[in-house]
């Protein structure tokens, strides 16, 4: 069988971008996300050049909806090599003290809690084998926030710490967990190309374990 890279968040930029270029080296590639409309061109997409492309319909930020995502991924390719995960909540935008509970509290369950989940769910066929790659689309603002997106501040900051600590725990057993903090706007044709920045994702996991990168920053 065929290795294989789940991207959690997929979307039309870095997400795709990143099932793009693991497709490439022959990677067979899960795309997860809400919308399954959406998945299914992204699909159709990779297929037109690649083997093998899955979509399955996904919430981040629901663990019941994401663990039964990961499980047909599971089943259908089998344990992935690689996990990306690339979701994000950012709105509602403004200064912290104008935040409602509720709306960090949800936006932190796909920020932080899904990527904490879906690692979770990676790691012990990692463990056991030895060997894996995690990958965290991480932000500018884990760096520099801002009071006008404190949401995505928050989130993002707490993403960069959950990547140094998933590190620390799982380099040992041989998995490589690392952040791409992407510090620009992602925008085609310019320095911040979905297309350059999926390279480094694959650098990264490409890197050699002597050599292993906790973070990247894209600037």
């Amino acid at each position: 069988m065929q290795p294989s890279a789940v991207i959690v968040g997929a979307g039309p930029g870095i997400g795709l971008a990143v099932a793009r270029r693991f497709a490439r080296e022959g990677y067979a590639v899960a795309l997860l996300a809400r919308r399954q409309e959406a998945l299914d061109g992204y699909v159709i997409e990779l297929l037109a050049e690649h083997d093998v492309a899955v979509g399955v319909a996904a919430d981040a930020g629901d663990p019941a909806s994401l663990e039964a995502a990961w499980c047909t991924v599971v089943a259908e390719l089998g344990d992935p090599e690689v996990l990306v995960y690339n979701a994000m909540a950012a709105r509602p935008l403004g200064p912290p003290t104008t935040v409602d509970l509720d709306d960090l509290a949800a936006a932190l369950d796909v920020n932080v809690s899904g990527a904490l989940l879906a690692a979770t769910l990676a790691a012990p066929a990692m463990r056991a084998a030895g060997r894996g790659t995690i990958l965290f689309t991480g932000g500018g603002l884990a760096l520099e926030p801002m009071a006008a997106a404190s949401i995505l501040s928050i989130g993002k900051a707490g993403l960069r710490s959950l990547a140094f600590c998933l590190a620390q725990e799982l380099a040992p057993e041989g998995v490589h967990v690392a952040t791409v903090t992407v510090s620009g706007r992602v925008e085609p044709g310019t320095h911040f190309d979905p297309d350059r920045i999926a390279d480094e994702y694959w650098r990264l996991h490409a890197e050699p374990r002597e050599a292993w990168t906790t973070e990247l920053v894209y600037r």
